[in-house]
C-alpha cells in the first residue's frame, strides 16, 4: 500500500516573514503556503474544526500575505479609476470596494479590495499575484503624477459572529457602527491601525489593518487576549466557506484567461462612464458579442468530500469535455458536495446535468444558482 504524501515546506529567509510569523507558530500553525512572496498559515487544526469555530465564535486570521499596494499623488485618483473598470466617482474617502483589475484584452489582471483613505491616498489589497510591479509598470506611460510603492501595512483578518464583541473591546462602541466595506484610521493603544468591515470569510468580520511591522505581535496578543472570553482561535481562511458564500479565489475561480462577464463579475464594470480605463474597449466588445464560457455553482453527487479538489477535476455533458471544477468541499450547512466549474456557455444554465472526474470514479453534477449560503454583512 503506498504512503500518503505529506508534503512540507522549507522555511528560509528568501521567502518574506508577516509580522504575525512568530505569534503564529506559538498559537500552532501546522503547515503553510507562499503567497504574494510571504508564507501564509494554511492549518492549525483540521479545516473542520477551523470552519465550527469561524461559523459558531470569533477567529484571528494572518492574512499579511495580502501585501499592499498604495497609490498616491496629484493624480492617485485619475490612475485609480483607469486600472479598473468599476466606477469609483462615488468612492468617497472612509470607503472600500471590491474591484476588478484589467488587462488591454479585458482579462482579469487581480481582483482586490479598494481602500480610499484621502482624496489621493488609496491601497489596493490584491490576491496572489505581482500587482505591484503591473501597477508601477502601467504608471511609466500613463502621464499622470502618481507614486507607487508597497507600504508597511499588514492586515490581521477577525471574522466570525462574536467579531463585533471583539472588536469593540478592543476599540469602543463606535467599532459596532461600522458599515459594511467602511474603513476608519485608528490607534488600538499606540499601535497604529486601519479597521474596515471587510473580509474574505462569508461571515461578519473585520480587518485590522497594522501600520507598524515591529508591533505585530503585541497586536496579535492584544486581539488574543479580547476574544479569550469568547472563544476566539487561530484559523487560516476558510475554503468551505467561501466555497459556500460564493466567494472567489484568484489563480483558481478567476485567472488571467477570465473576463468579468466569466465569472459574473458583470458588477464591477460600467462601460458608460466618461473615464477612460485599461480593458474598455475590449470590455465592450466582450459584452457585445457574449462569452464562450462561464463560472457556475454545481452541487456534485457521490459521497461527501473529505477535502477539497488539489486539482481542476474535469467536467462533461454526456462524452463531452466542456470544462473543468476550479474549487470544491462538502457544505456541512447544506450536507451536500458543492462547487463552482468553469464551463461552455451552453452548459452554464440552471438545472444543466453534467458529470465530472473525482478522486474515486466518475460523479454527477448539476448547475446549481450561487451564493450557497448568504454571507452575512449586518451586526
Amino acid at each position: 500500500m503506498a504512503q500518503e504524501f505529506k508534503p512540507l515546506i522549507a522555511i528560509g529567509p528568501r521567502v518574506r516573514k508577516s509580522p504575525f510569523f512568530e505569534a503564529t507558530k506559538r498559537h500552532g500553525v501546522k503547515s503553510f503556503t507562499i503567497y504574494n512572496h510571504m508564507y501564509m498559515p494554511t492549518g492549525y487544526s483540521t479545516p473542520q474544526d477551523e470552519y465550527r469555530s469561524l461559523v459558531n465564535d470569533v477567529t484571528i486570521w494572518d492574512v499579511s500575505c495580502e501585501r499592499q499596494i498604495e497609490i498616491t499623488g496629484p493624480d492617485a485618483a485619475r490612475f485609480m479609476q483607469y486600472l479598473t473598470p468599476r466606477n469609483l466617482s462615488k468612492c468617497r474617502v472612509g470607503r472600500c470596494l471590491y474591484v476588478v483589475l484589467c488587462g488591454e484584452d479585458g482579462g482579469i489582471i487581480n481582483d482586490a479590495v479598494l481602500l480610499r483613505l484621502a482624496e489621493n491616498h488609496f491601497w489596493l489589497s490584491p490576491g496572489d499575484g505581482d500587482v505591484l510591479l503591473w501597477a508601477q509598470g502601467v504608471a511609466i506611460g500613463c502621464g499622470m503624477q502618481v507614486e507607487i510603492e508597497e507600504p508597511d501595512v499588514s492586515p490581521l483578518q477577525l471574522q466570525g459572529p462574536k467579531s463585533p464583541d471583539v472588536a469593540k473591546a478592543l476599540f469602543g462602541d463606535w467599532a459596532l457602527d461600522l458599515a459594511y466595506y467602511e474603513l476608519r484610521e485608528t490607534q488600538l493603544g499606540d499601535i497604529p491601525v486601519v479597521l474596515a468591515r471587510t473580509g474574505w470569510s462569508g461571515e461578519i468580520g473585520y480587518e485590522i489593518y497594522l501600520r507598524d511591522a515591529q508591533r505585530g505581535d503585541e497586536l496579535w496578543e492584544l486581539v488574543m487576549a479580547a476574544g479569550k472570553p469568547l472563544n476566539i482561535a487561530p484559523i487560516t481562511p476558510s475554503m468551505i466557506r467561501t466555497v459556500e458564500g460564493g466567494i472567489f479565489s484568484y489563480a483558481s475561480d478567476i485567472t488571467r484567461a477570465d473576463n468579468p462577464y466569466t465569472v459574473g463579475l458583470d458588477r464591477l464594470v460600467d462601460l458608460d462612464q466618461e473615464a477612460d480605463f485599461i480593458g474598455k474597449a475590449a470590455l465592450k466588445r466582450i459584452q457585445k458579442e457574449g462569452v464562450k464560457r462561464r463560472l457556475v455553482g454545481v452541487e456534485i453527487g457521490g459521497e461527501p468530500f473529505d477535502a477539497g479538489n488539489q486539482h481542476f477535476w474535469s467536467v462533461y455533458a454526456g462524452d463531452a469535455a466542456v470544462g473543468h471544477v476550479t474549487r470544491c468541499i462538502f457544505s456541512p450547512q447544506l450536507k451536500k458536495n458543492i462547487g463552482f466549474a468553469n464551463v461552455t456557455a451552453e452548459c452554464a444554465e440552471i438545472g444543466c446535468e453534467l458529470s465530472l472526474d473525482a478522486p474515486g470514479g466518475r460523479r454527477v453534477a448539476k448547475v446549481v444558482p450561487t451564493p450557497f449560503v448568504e454571507s452575512k454583512k449586518k451586526i
